[in-house]
């Protein structure tokens, strides 16, 4: 593995993989988006899922879906984001840094976009739903995670991909619970969350070690020709 392989934020292992993943949820969000397009109404599936998850939703677990909403909030991602990337520089990776930051503001620029053309609401007019941003935004963070230890500990392929869904799965199916629990989205709608951060990480992170590794490179060959320079010009002045 070279020097540049073991910093990229989308390990070279996993990049065929996560781009076809990508692609497929990419295709899963534009599917839900067209068929739920202009509805204010739950689908056939949504209903046989939202009651039994709304009736798990009870005191203590009611705490924590709330704290789990809370998260999703402006105030509760911000500090997430804030710790993400303090973590990040501890472990003396500023590349995934980067990805933290890029990778959330993508995710859910990208909801907000998408609720806006859909025009999916719940509980009245207003209350655009699809895609979750909650969902998307928890998905993206356990991504990104999963990622930055896949590349630390050099894991294979198999073991790579396999934490990397895991995370996914299990953070966009958390987040799902709590947002259908308390009423504040449709199945189909976290959904289409989960498969929005998988449509926007991978791609992001290949981004973010394309615009690095080019302002790297330009700062090794500026760093070479000044040195070039620099002994050139020793070199006359010995002649002289």
């Amino acid at each position: 593995m070279t020097r540049r392989s073991a910093r990229a934020t989308l390990p070279p292992s996993l990049r065929v993989s996560l781009w076809l993943i990508s692609v497929l949820a990419t295709l899963v969000v534009v599917a839900l988006g067209v068929l739920f397009a202009g509805h204010g109404e739950p689908s056939r599936v949504d209903r046989w899922i939202v009651r039994p998850t709304a009736d798990s939703v009870r005191p203590p677990w009611r705490y924590v879906a709330l704290a789990l909403d809370f998260l999703g909030e402006p105030a509760g991602s911000a500090m997430l984001i804030v710790a993400g990337v303090a973590g990040c520089l501890l472990l003396r990776r500023p590349r995934a840094a980067v990805l933290v930051v890029a990778g959330a503001g993508l995710t859910v620029g990208t909801t907000t976009l998408l609720k806006q053309l859909v025009g999916r609401t719940i509980h009245g007019a207003g209350n655009l739903s699809y895609p979750s941003g909650h969902t998307a935004f928890f998905t993206a963070l356990a991504l990104m995670a999963a990622l930055l230890a896949t590349g630390r500990l050099g894991l294979g392929w198999k073991a790579g991909l396999s934490l990397v869904l895991a995370a996914a799965l299990v953070a966009g199916a958390t987040m799902g619970w709590a947002e259908v629990g308390l009423g504040a989205h449709y199945p189909t709608d976290a959904l289409g969350g989960w498969c929005t951060a998988l449509a926007v990480i991978p791609a992001t992170a290949w981004l973010v070690d394309r615009a690095v590794d080019r302002m790297t490179d330009r700062t090794t060959d500026r760093t070479t020709d000044q040195v070039t320079d620099r002994t050139t010009g020793v070199g006359r002045r010995e002649r002289r």
